[in-house]
């Protein structure tokens, strides 16, 4: 089978808990606020950076120290895990 790979082939079981499903990461596409932090050509830059690396986890740590990138981060995850609301009185 020479064909595309599918996630099952690349995943384990193990990697299962850190799946975001499908329709979650449409999502993003639909976000204004992420659209609007792409167009900056540093975080693009930074982006292009660490998907080229050889070693991702290494330089992933490094990122986090980056405010625009954390604030990117902290966008993707409010989009696909959204915060539970706290403290909310029922209607």
């Amino acid at each position: 089978a020479h064909g595309p790979w599918s996630l099952e082939d690349i995943l384990g079981e193990e990697d299962e808990q850190d799946r975001v499903p499908l329709q979650k990461l449409k999502l993003l596409g639909d976000s204004e606020e992420l659209r609007d932090l792409l167009l900056n050509p540093h975080l693009r830059q930074l982006l292009l950076t660490l998907d080229q690396a050889q070693d991702k986890s290494s330089l992933m740590r490094k990122l986090m120290q980056e405010p625009l990138f954390v604030e990117f981060a902290d966008c993707c995850l409010s989009i696909v895990e959204p915060p539970e609301k706290e403290n909310v009185l029922p209607e």
